[in-house]
Formats: C-alpha cells, sequence, structure tokens
C-alpha cells in the first residue's frame, strides 16, 4: 500500500513510499481509508513540535474514515464491508490503517467520508468542551474565535444546536460569511474592529457567558475583558502563536472558569486511564453527532481536497491559514 513516511523530522524529509500493510491486532480494525483529516496538529507532530511525539519513521494523520477490511480475533463490534470513521494515534496518511475498536465508530450512510474525518478530534473537541465542561446552556451567549477555521465552525455549530446565542470572529469578509452561514448569530471581522468593544455592545455590557479560543495570545487576553461574570472560557489552541499566561486576579474579580480539554484522554490516549464507562459515552457523543449530521443539522464544511502524493499541498493551505473549515486527503 502507499503511505507518507517520515524517514526524519521534518516536512522535507517526508515522502509518499510503498510499504507493507497493516496486520491488526487482538482489539483492532483494518480500514480501506477513503478520507484522511488534514491538520496544523499534523504538521507539529511531523516537526517533532507537537506534545504527541513519535519517533521516525512514523506516518502522520489521527483521523480517518473507509471501509473495514478486517477485524482482530477479539474484535466483534464490526465486521468486513461497514462503513466506519476513526480516530488513530498516527498511521491516517495511507491507504489503509489498522485502530482499536474503542475508537472506531460506525458511519451513517447519510455523511460521507470527507465529512466524516473531522469528527474524530474537531467536532468531538468542541463537543467535549460545550456539552460536557463547560455545560453550555440555552439562551447563553457563546464567543467562538477562529470561526472560520474546522473547530471555530464546529463549535459555532454545536453551539447553535445547544441553544446559545453565538457570536464569531473571523479575519476576514469571507470567513465572518462562512461562520454566519453555518449559523452564527453575529459576525465580528476583528481586523475590521475591536471584537471586545463589539461582543460588549451586542450583549448589552454583559459579555459572553462561553469563549471557545482556538488562538490564543492577545485574543485570549482581551477575551476576559468581555467575558460575563461567572462565565467561562476555554483555550483550545495557540494559532496565534503565543500561550497566553492567565491573570488569576481577573478570574478571581469575574469568577471566571478557565477550562482545558485534551479529547486524546478520553479516546484512551493519554498517560493516565480513562474513568470506567467513558469510553461508552464517546461512543454515545459520536452516535449524536453523526445521526445529527445525517439529519443535516451539522454541516462540516470540506474547503478542498487532494490526492495522497500532494499532501505538502495540502499541509502547506493549513499553515498559510487561507482553509475555510477543513482540508482532506483522499488516498
Amino acid at each position: 500500500m502507499k503511505a507518507v513516511v517520515c524517514r526524519q523530522l521534518g516536512l522535507d524529509h517526508a515522502a509518499v513510499e510503498d510499504i507493507d500493510a497493516p496486520v491488526p491486532g487482538e482489539h483492532e480494525i483494518r480500514i480501506r481509508v477513503h478520507a484522511a483529516g488534514v491538520s496544523f496538529a499534523n504538521l507539529l507532530v511531523m516537526e517533532g513540535k507537537h506534545q504527541n511525539r513519535h519517533a521516525p519513521p512514523f506516518t502522520p494523520g489521527t483521523e480517518v474514515a473507509g471501509v473495514v477490511l478486517e477485524c482482530g480475533p477479539s474484535a466483534g463490534r464490526f465486521r468486513p464491508g461497514d462503513r466506519v470513521v476513526a480516530g488513530v494515534r498516527t498511521g491516517g496518511y495511507a491507504q489503509e490503517v489498522v485502530a482499536p475498536e474503542d475508537t472506531v465508530f460506525k458511519l451513517p450512510d447519510a455523511v460521507d467520508y470527507d465529512a466524516a474525518v473531522q469528527f474524530p478530534t474537531i467536532y468531538a473537541t468542541a463537543y467535549g468542551v460545550l456539552k460536557w465542561r463547560a455545560a453550555l446552556r440555552p439562551g447563553e451567549t457563546l464567543l467562538v474565535h477562529g470561526a472560520a477555521g474546522g473547530s471555530g465552525l464546529a463549535a459555532v455549530e454545536l453551539g447553535k444546536l445547544l441553544g446559545a446565542r453565538v457570536i464569531a470572529t473571523a479575519g476576514s469578509p469571507e470567513k465572518v460569511q462562512a461562520a454566519l452561514d453555518h449559523g452564527a448569530d453575529v459576525g465580528i471581522d476583528y481586523r475590521q474592529q475591536d471584537f471586545r468593544e463589539a461582543v460588549l455592545a451586542c450583549t448589552a455590557h454583559r459579555g459572553a457567558d462561553v469563549i471557545f479560543d482556538p488562538v490564543g495570545g492577545s485574543t485570549f487576553d482581551e477575551s476576559l475583558r468581555c467575558i460575563a461574570p461567572e462565565g467561562r472560557i476555554a483555550p483550545m489552541g495557540f494559532a496565534g502563536g503565543q500561550i497566553p499566561q492567565i491573570p488569576a486576579n481577573i478570574l478571581l474579580v469575574k469568577n471566571i472558569t478557565v477550562i482545558g480539554l485534551y479529547w486524546g484522554y478520553y479516546m484512551g490516549w493519554a498517560r493516565q486511564p480513562r474513568p470506567d464507562g467513558m469510553a461508552d459515552k464517546v461512543r454515545g457523543a459520536f452516535d449524536e453527532m453523526l445521526a445529527w449530521t445525517a439529519q443535516g443539522r451539522l454541516r462540516p464544511h470540506t474547503w478542498r481536497r487532494y490526492p495522497l502524493d500532494a499532501f505538502r499541498d495540502a499541509l502547506a493551505a493549513i499553515s498559510t491559514r487561507e482553509v475555510i473549515g477543513r482540508v482532506v486527503l483522499n488516498p
């Protein structure tokens, strides 16, 4: 089979190679990959700059969708021919991959493979933050930064489904419009206006109850100045290049909760074992999100599709921040 292989750390050392097809272990599923998600995190892993490190040689990629080819001896949840989506630690940029049965999920016929690859980390993370950790309630105001990116659009859509009023910030009129098209009630182009003042103005100076921030840096700092009393803010990434230092005095004065979430903990990828019953809870979350997608209530946006041998072009599009939604590889 063909796969992207990193023989050394660094994008320049990655290439498509012919390698042996993987063999499923006792509790694993072998999948023919029809789509693989491409993310900035993948690029960081290839460069050795991500918290999840892999010693070369390895194949990057953590989100796949496709068809079951083979099941391990003790894997009884799926059968060959089933359409599935899966989260994997690594190996997604390939024509075939093996995944633990616990992180493979049945894909409804109405959900295509390109859309499905947004769920193992992007939609799942937004779901975990907004529904589980922030307990977003109907009628509350949700502020989403980077709202035209993959995680931002997911948060916009899920926030609306959970009954919130959604304010979205993005860096161009086209990106603001994308967020509005996916359900945001208010769109703010932060290059044209101060988002802090705009958020306060449209909330009668109360501020946002929940803030979803994949940007970090000064965006996080200014978010603390437009958050409501007893608000919850989730730093979901640092696309702005700077990890914010959280001032405890502001947390104290405004009764703010800062929420952290590493979705890999719920998938069983952390050093600590996940809690009892978490595998079933995760499966229930995927069942709910994929059902919403089949019903048309979630609409993952695929900006562009690339063949496997154009993986560099896909990663370049991510790094230049031109993407609205996600890009995918079709091996």
